[in-house]
């Protein structure tokens, strides 16, 4: 098994590229590099420089590699497919002149489904005419990163979504053909939600081509799916907390990868809200110890 461990911008509480808040894009590099890890994900495309020169420079002087970018933008919503098509493109480009590798298709936040993350029995399920339609719009998308750009495309279910639970992801795999869409498994949006990361990983790990490494603290999960509470103000309670102190059995997910010799990368993501400066620094780096003290 060879297998290499990054971090992501999200968890500098990157979720937006032109949200004040951000830190600089050279002050996430520097502190990943810091941390112990040796590849970043591009964030939300326009946070770091689109002119490869650029980001190469920073990304050399760190030396880190750029493992793949995330397009988390409304595929739900038919009035913004320009949105969503500008982001992919964008974020493919970036990622073919990195020599980076994944591309990750994410539903962004929908005000329907808000309400009922981690609810799936009340969650509204769109009808059959809509479903087809947004299937479709992330298919378009998986076969131009796939066949346009030759990236590994993966979907990655996210709370408050239209893929958010998983008989929605499952339903996903099962109509859009596997050489053009695997799965980016988040062991934690997968918690959530209400299922248990390491059985979905044990039914479907050969479609798994990349994984984000996202751990849920139990309680706090509790308080606000019972509270109906906003994605990112959950992020602020601290529904993420650090590896090895939530409700993952990461020993578990580590021996399934084992034994079905994954070869590739995990990126670290644990969301956070900037406004409650969070030790991203201290964070990353006891996320990196502790997945050496698995075994990582």
């Amino acid at each position: 098994m060879s297998i290499s461990i990054g971090n992501a911008p999200c968890s500098w509480g990157v979720e937006f590229a032109q949200d004040q808040r951000n830190p600089t894009w050279q002050h996430v590099l520097k502190e990943c590099a810091q941390a112990g890890y040796n590849g970043i994900e591009l964030g939300p495309v326009g946070f770091m420089p689109e002119d490869p020169a650029i980001l190469a420079d920073g990304l050399a002087q760190h030396d880190l590699t750029l493992i793949g970018g995330v397009v988390f933008r409304a595929f739900h919503d038919p009035a913004q497919w320009d949105d969503v098509m500008d982001g992919a493109v964008r974020t493919c480009k970036a990622l073919v002149a990195h020599g980076a590798q994944h591309l990750v298709l994410i539903d962004s936040i929908s005000e329907r489904r808000a309400p009922t993350a981690g609810r799936a029995a009340e969650a509204e399920q769109m009808d059959q005419a809509e479903w087809t339609a947004f299937r479709d719009r992330i298919a378009i998308v998986a076969r131009m990163g796939a066949e346009e750009y030759g990236l590994t495309v993966g979907i990655h279910a996210h709370a408050a979504g239209f893929i958010d639970f998983e008989p929605e992801l499952e339903r996903l795999l099962d109509e859009v053909p596997e050489d053009i869409l695997k799965i980016c498994f988040d062991t934690g949006h997968h918690s959530y939600a209400g299922y248990d990361p390491v059985t979905f990983m044990k039914r479907h790990i050969a479609r798994i081509s990349y994984m984000h490494f996202k751990d849920i603290a139990p309680k706090v999960k509790a308080t606000v799916v019972e509270n109906r509470t906003d994605f990112y103000k959950a992020c602020g309670d601290g529904i993420f907390c650090n590896l090895g102190q939530g409700d993952v059995e990461f020993p578990a997910v580590r021996q399934i990868l084992l034994d079905h010799g994954f070869d590739g990368w995990c990126t670290v993501e644990q969301d956070c809200d900037p406004t409650q400066n969070p030790d991203t620094l201290g964070d990353a780096k006891a996320n990196r110890a502790y997945l050496q003290s698995i075994g990582f």
